[in-house]
């Protein structure tokens, strides 16, 4: 069980990761040593799973951000395992779910242009095993990307503020 330490050691890690152990036993109440103990058990008990940088998808090159919904042909377990897999591997599609409704997966592809995402949807997602049909939509701009989980929520009012 989490206490409100742990709480809100998660909380200032998703916002910045790069803060030192100091800077992050400051703002938690905590001294470093014990600091230092409770990131390292949140890590080995997987609550944290990585660190990681953000960064600009347009400033590298990636104008283009699609919404793909896959049907699949057949839902078996054994087929979905195949698509989960083959999916996997793809570094365009930045992210995939397995959804209710009409579809089987939502994905979120990036492309360097319409042209580019074309040319992978119809060589590579439609190829991919046991795909019936796709529907596409396409980020006409950001309102909010964020990866951080709405942790005070979840806390119920047990962060330290501050």
């Amino acid at each position: 069980m989490l206490d409100k330490f742990d709480w809100a050691i998660l909380h200032e890690l998703q916002n910045d990761g790069r803060l030192t152990n100091a800077e992050l036993a400051s703002r938690v109440g905590l001294s470093a040593a014990p600091c230092w103990r409770r990131v390292r058990a949140l890590e080995e008990a997987g609550y944290i799973t990585g660190y990681r940088a953000v960064i600009d998808r347009h400033r590298i090159g990636l104008g283009v951000l699609a919404f793909v919904r896959l049907d699949a042909l057949r839902n078996t377990a054994e087929l979905t395992r195949e698509m989960e897999d083959t999916i996997r591997g793809l570094p365009e599609v930045v992210s995939c779910h397995y959804i209710s409704g009409t579809g089987t997966f939502e994905l979120q592809v990036v492309s360097q242009d319409l042209d580019s995402f074309s040319h992978f949807a119809r060589t590579v997602l439609l190829n991919l095993p046991n795909v019936k049909d796709l529907q596409t939509s396409f980020s006409l701009g950001e309102v909010k990307a964020t990866g951080a989980w709405p942790l005070p929520h979840l806390a119920k009012g047990r962060f330290p503020r501050g």
